[in-house]
């Protein structure tokens, strides 16, 4: 009788503990998964002056969402984002270089992770200016709307986000 009971006790106990197993395990490899997902993303180095405190809270927002990043303080971003095509109307606070792309001003990961994944046969990405919202450019809940633009390879643009 007491083999019954207990036969009877382990048939009421073994499928909550393995559907809890089976769940720890489908949480374990949605971790894993997530984990590869970052490393798969290539390496930012973001140009800067030492000073700018936006520059480093872009730097915060990049690393929150992924990016292992490099930042580079230099007296002047100009000479960068001229080697790497960004047309002086285009211009912000800090240049950015991934996998062969600029990336020019506050522009968001998402917007990032989208153009590295689509892979368009263009310079890179831009935020022109510092518009209010923009990732590190957070002021007190203040926004305005505001383009991520595309670089064309023979120096135009077109909207490539709107945010």
């Amino acid at each position: 009788m007491i083999f019954r009971l207990f036969a009877s006790l382990l048939l009421l106990i073994a499928p909550a503990s393995l559907s809890a197993c089976t769940e720890e395990n489908a949480q374990t490899q949605e971790a894993h998964a997530t984990a590869e997902a970052v490393s798969e993303l290539p390496l930012i180095t973001v140009h800067k002056t030492p000073t700018c405190g936006c520059c480093n809270a872009w730097i915060d927002h990049l690393r929150a969402n992924g990016f292992e990043v490099e930042a580079v303080d230099v007296q002047s971003t100009t000479p960068v984002a001229s080697r790497l095509g960004v047309p002086d109307s285009m211009r912000s606070c800090h240049t950015g270089e991934v996998a062969g792309y600029a990336i020019e001003g506050h522009i968001p990961a998402d917007d990032i992770k989208r153009l590295l994944d689509e892979r368009p046969d263009i310079v890179g990405l831009t935020v022109p200016g510092m518009p209010l919202g923009s990732p590190g450019m957070e002021a007190g809940g203040q926004t305005q709307p505001y383009s991520v633009f595309a670089i064309e390879r023979d120096g135009t643009t077109s909207v490539f986000a709107q945010h």
